[in-house]
């Protein structure tokens, strides 16, 4: 009331209005409203930003997103999980049936919650603010090299441009892009490292920028072994670089984004039973002894005492009326553990940095120490990692082996191991070896990250998975060679169909599921 009297006064007495209405705005403004300068003294302006950017580099919830965003493709082709119910009576992803309405998700959602909200944040700290940048940038080549990974070229370097607007780029240029941006957000958070601006934000690290440049590094570290094959001199060139910087050493280093989301997984495994284990995952963790497999699954409901996989790509086999019928049958099978469901979600942890360098160091790379110490150290770190026993004698196991995999349903599935390699390290192996032994611990330890595993199955061959039971793609796709990519979605054909045949035309080959990426090169891996 005596705001509004003063204003009349002022209206009033037109000699003063210089002097006694100099401050009307003042009086007409809410004061509960928060103006622009308050909410850039606590960075609010942009920190609203980030949260998104973060619980979408697979999207938490509704979990039916993350359900097609991931699991329904990569989770289930990495050899980690299978879902017991054959959706779409049998003719679905799994089965290489490719449902190109579920797979839009692995598009759109970092492009609407990832790419967006980056740009917005560069935009407004790219000059003023550049530690807000440089996370931001980590985050993006996080969420973004994962979409290279699946379809190989993407809109990425001229992403917001007018003039360009659509444009993709190779996959190989679009590594590059993620090398450089690593460069500058290294820079900008050396820049001011214990500014303390990203606090309030920081759903991994608790705002301290020295882990973020340590992530950067072991993402740096990643990304140059995924390319190791196809382009030696720039992964060796990188992978220096990032050895030389510092990489993670410890589970206390691990990227994790702490959510108070619930993890989509205790969804749609809990609650929809449209998840279990992968028959790989029984093969190889029944196989080795390994302590790991119960913080990672359940024993199976209706086997006590036994944990039970399910093949992948099983179709609606003979017999069952329905998919609800066959899906009974194997519900009972080994779900996942509550240990891997938490809000705290895995993304990069230190027991695969210890085993990136175990490759480095097979392929001579500077800085990465000696293979045995690496490949020993990242099982060390990956049960200390799940509180389990017994890594000491696992290290030194030079005689269990993968076992044979029995389908108590359905005798039809069952499956002869793949692979003869032991646990031990063995200096007389070569190099090929060596690899395997690496990449199947580094499979074991990344789970239940199923995008990383898939990928790294599809560069080097390892571990060795068993292929889909029914292959419904026509012909398209090899079953021993198993799906490499997912075409483009329908979202770009109908908005941006210059832009997708310009990509296509940087493909090895056609737009399906048995075209390799730029990386993907197959044969010998040395």
């Amino acid at each position: 009331m005596k705001n509004t009297n003063k204003l009349l006064a002022c209206l009033a007495i037109v000699g003063l209005v210089s002097s006694s209405c100099s401050n009307l705005e003042d009086y007409n403004n809410n004061p509960r409203d928060i103006t622009q300068e308050q909410l850039e003294v606590d960075f609010q302006h942009v920190g609203s930003k980030y949260k998104p950017i973060f619980e979408s580099i697979y999207q938490y919830t509704p979990a039916w997103s993350y359900q097609l965003q991931q699991n329904l493709n990569a989770d289930t082709y990495s050899g980690y999980m299978t879902p017991p119910r054959p959706f779409v009576a049998g003719a679905n992803n799994t089965t290489y049936n490719l449902v190109t309405g579920w797979n839009d998700f692995i598009w759109t959602v970092p492009y609407n919650n990832v790419m967006n909200n980056v740009k917005s944040i560069t935009d407004l700290t790219e000059t003023e603010l550049p530690t807000l940048n440089g996370v931001a940038l980590i985050l993006k080549v996080a969420a973004m090299h994962r979409v290279a990974d699946v379809f190989g070229p993407i809109v990425y370097t001229n992403f917001g441009s007018i003039e360009k607007a659509g444009v993709y780029d190779s996959q190989q240029e679009a590594y590059n892009a993620f090398f450089t941006d690593l460069d500058t957000a290294v820079e900008g958070l050396m820049s001011d490292i214990d500014s303390p601006a990203f606090a309030a934000f920081d759903l991994s690290y608790g705002g301290n920028l020295q882990s973020w440049v340590t992530l950067a590094n072991s993402l740096r570290l990643r990304l140059a072994i995924r390319i190791s094959k196809v382009d030696p001199a720039k992964a060796k060139a990188e992978g220096e670089k990032a050895l030389s910087q510092g990489v993670m050493t410890s589970n206390g280093d691990s990227f994790f984004v702490n959510s108070v989301l619930s993890h989509p997984l205790s969804v749609i495994d809990n609650s929809w039973g449209d998840i279990r284990m992968n028959a790989s995952m029984e093969s190889i963790l029944s196989g080795y002894g390994d302590s790991r497999m119960q913080s990672y699954f359940d024993e199976a409901v209706d086997y006590p005492g036994s944990y039970k996989g399910i093949r992948n790509g099983l179709p609606l086999q003979a017999g069952y009326a329905d998919e609800l019928a066959q899906k009974a049958d194997y519900i009972g099978f080994s779900g996942m553990n509550d240990g891997v469901k938490t809000s705290s979600v895995q993304l990069m942890t230190a027991s695969e940095v210890y085993f990136l360098k175990a490759e480095a160091a097979l392929r001579g790379w500077a800085g990465a120490g000696d293979a045995q110490s690496n490949y020993e150290m990242g099982i060390t770190t990956s049960f200390d990692q799940r509180g389990a026993s017994g890594a000491s004698a696992y290290i030194m196991d030079n005689t269990s082996v993968p076992s044979d995999y029995v389908d108590p349903v359905n005798a039809a599935n069952n499956a002869l191991a793949l692979s003869t390699a032991t646990v031990a390290w063995n200096a007389g192996d070569n190099n090929e070896m060596k690899l395997e032994k690496i990449i199947t611990q580094k499979w074991i330890a990344m789970f239940p990250e199923g995008q990383e595993a898939w990928s790294e199955f599809r560069r080097t061959g390892y571990p060795k998975i068993f292929p889909v039971v029914s292959n419904q793609s026509g012909g398209v796709i090899d079953t021993d060679i198993q799906i490499r990519r997912i075409p483009f979605v329908d979202s770009e054909l109908s908005t941006n169909a210059a832009g997708v045949a310009d990509a296509i035309s940087l493909l090895n080959g056609p737009d399906n599921g048995a075209t390799r990426l730029w990386w993907d090169t197959g044969g010998s891996n040395f």
